[in-house]
């Protein structure tokens, strides 16, 4: 059922939602596999695709030939070459700096829920000047369980002091919008995200789907 109150808050996804981040993440896997003797540089299109669905998923299209033991070692080794790389070449994706704004001169609580660890999440914001703007953020970690389940959405919520019926939840992938769907939040598909071509987002059941960062402010509630 489509919401019929005015937003009173906006939660983001992070990769590929809020930032784009593919060009770090795919830097430190090309890192990782480089020290064993892999290039990656004729799937880095193919890897960008897979930027919201973390560093095994992206493993695993890399080196699918790989045994998953060989897999798990090597994402331990991406993840140490993203400590060094992670906001090196992150940006925020063209339009979400005026969204910014725009929440911002209407007074709206800005949070973000991710399943990107809090050891990448905060120093991310932090190169980039953001975690200043966010009342909320929330991280794999932060609570037991990560996206789809509905404790990161809740705790996030309650961070922004808001009613989840009252909050529009912006993600890239059937995770964001099912986790949203699970506590009765508002939700809008971020098709400027990391969505590949097998993906249907027509079938996720967002209320929205939205080609640019800016199309939140022509929503009706807005």
């Amino acid at each position: 059922m489509t919401p019929k109150l005015p937003f009173q808050g906006i939660l983001f996804d992070l990769d590929g939602t809020l930032v784009d981040t593919a060009e770090d993440l795919t830097e430190a896997l090309a890192l990782a596999l480089a020290s064993h003797g892999v290039s990656i540089e004729d799937k880095r299109k193919l890897l960008r695709t897979l930027a919201s669905h973390g560093s095994l998923a992206m493993v695993q299209a890399a080196v699918p030939q790989a045994s998953a033991e060989e897999q798990e070692h090597l994402r331990q080794a991406m993840l140490r070459e993203y400590d060094a790389v992670n906001g090196q070449k992150a940006c925020l994706f063209e339009g979400i700096e005026a969204l910014l704004d725009s929440a911002l001169s209407r007074a709206l609580p800005l949070g973000i829920v991710t399943n990107k660890p809090a050891r990448f999440t905060r120093p991310l914001l932090e190169r980039m000047g953001l975690l200043k703007r966010f009342d909320a953020v929330v991280s794999a970690d932060t609570t037991l369980y990560r996206k789809p389940h509905p404790a990161p959405m809740l705790l996030a919520a309650q961070q922004l002091n808001c009613a989840t019926e009252r909050i529009l939840y912006l993600g890239d992938a059937e995770r964001d919008i099912a986790a949203a769907q699970a506590v009765n939040m508002p939700s809008a598909i971020a098709l400027w995200g990391y969505l590949a071509a097998e993906d249907k987002p027509a079938e996720w059941g967002a209320d929205w789907q939205l080609n640019h960062p800016q199309a939140v402010m022509s929503l009706p509630l807005w």
